[in-house]
């Protein structure tokens, strides 16, 4: 297999979730070896997609680089990485990534504009060898062996509507789309009024965010799946997982995972080279992705 990027530029413009402000975004190809790398455009600076430069996962993952930060990065890089994307040049105008509808179908849709390409250097993997684990309580992140990509996650709420939802997903990029791409962040109503008294959510509404009060949704539309709150999760994960820069060899699995668990998990994988390895990918190991080539062109 071979690496990718876009055939063209593309952009979009929407408002941030915690400033409320509009934001042009644009995807412009990248060559070979280049990566995946964040640029504001408004302050000159460049941050690429690194685990070393995550800088907060309170509410989503946050990347940044001397003083300059990008906010909520997951639900886009959930569908670029899903794309298998390799390379990429993600321009901004300000400090966060347009939540567009909460999920990652938007991006989905740009990224079928923009086409994919492949370049003339092979694609890169990497394959679990030895299980990683982090853990804060009874919540859990892990990494372990596994043919293929595979996500398992089991959240368990007090509330009425949520309570408690497991998923076991195979990843697939037509999977991902039918299954997993449509999925909605979601926040409950009391949460949203305190994160507003502190400055943020600013830009959370009903369009793009699934809100919950005490007993029920309050998006008149009601959810897109029965369990779309665990299948958001996943979606979130492989964002999360995306920093590692290529695709990922192995299951994960999780029990109340977040992002921050999710980049604990990233930074304790790398700091053991014994529990992975770096291959060049083969199309028979990824059909995921090789599927994907042939739906996104």
């Amino acid at each position: 297999m071979r690496q990718r990027t876009i055939k063209k530029s593309v952009e979009l413009v929407g408002i941030g979730l915690h400033k409320g402000v509009p934001v042009k975004m644009r995807l412009e190809p990248a060559g070979a070896d280049e990566g995946i790398v964040f640029y504001r455009r408004d302050r000159n600076v460049y941050i690429p997609l690194s685990p070393q430069n995550v800088i907060d996962t309170k509410m989503a993952t946050v990347i940044g680089d001397g003083g300059v930060s990008i906010s909520t990065i997951e639900h886009l890089m959930s569908a670029v990485y899903s794309y298998g994307i390799d390379n990429l040049l993600i321009v901004l105008d300000n400090d966060e990534v347009p939540i567009m509808d909460g999920s990652a179908i938007a991006y989905c849709m740009l990224l079928d504009e923009a086409g994919i390409k492949e370049l003339p250097a092979p694609k890169r993997a990497l394959r679990i060898k030895e299980e990683v684990e982090v853990k804060d309580g009874a919540k859990y992140v892990r990494l372990s062996p596994a043919q293929g990509f595979i996500l398992d996650f089991t959240i368990d709420f007090s509330h009425p509507v949520i309570g408690y939802e497991q998923m076991r997903f195979e990843f697939g990029i037509q999977e991902y789309l039918e299954q997993i791409a449509k999925a909605r962040t979601f926040g409950f109503l009391h949460e949203v009024q305190y994160l507003r008294s502190i400055g943020l959510a600013k830009g959370g509404s009903l369009e793009n965010a699934i809100v919950l009060d005490e007993k029920r949704v309050l998006n008149p539309e009601g959810l897109r799946y029965k369990d779309e709150f665990v299948r958001h999760k996943i979606l979130d994960a492989i964002g999360d997982l995306s920093l590692l820069g290529m695709p990922v060899m192995g299951e994960y699995r999780a029990f109340a995972g977040s992002h921050h668990l999710n980049h604990l998990l990233t930074k304790a994988l790398l700091a053991r080279p014994e529990a992975f390895e770096v291959v060049e990918a083969q199309a028979q190991e990824l059909q995921g992705w090789v599927v994907g080539a042939a739906y996104a062109k």
